[in-house]
């Protein structure tokens, strides 16, 4: 029971922070693109600036992609735990009565 809870609040708590990370990524983004060469001080006062490169974020947007996959394993995953919880269901030892199954044996 215990390592259900555990689980699902790891699983909780990477879809919150899978959830986070793409509007972390929009923000640095826009933080580091091109008009960050125009707001800075030497630039303002007659030089003239250009912006030379722009650095790859592809793998940083292949990790909000993975963030994702990861967030839909933990799910299965916590689903599994939870299946092997009593909750999911309760062991009924006269189950086999009533679904067809042999009697036990009367005694010698």
């Amino acid at each position: 029971m215990v390592d259900s809870i555990v689980t699902l609040m790891a699983t909780f708590l990477w879809l919150v922070s899978t959830s986070a990370w793409p509007k972390a990524l929009t923000d640095l983004k826009a933080a580091t693109g091109h008009g960050i060469v125009q707001e800075m001080a030497p630039c303002k006062q007659g030089v003239i600036c250009s912006f030379v490169s722009v650095t790859s974020m592809g793998s940083l947007n292949v990790s909000v992609i993975f963030g994702f996959l990861n967030t839909i394993l933990w799910g299965g995953n916590a689903w599994f735990v939870y299946k092997e919880t009593s909750l999911h269901s309760p062991s009924n030892t006269s189950a086999s009565h009533t679904q067809g199954g042999l009697p036990p044996p009367t005694g010698m």
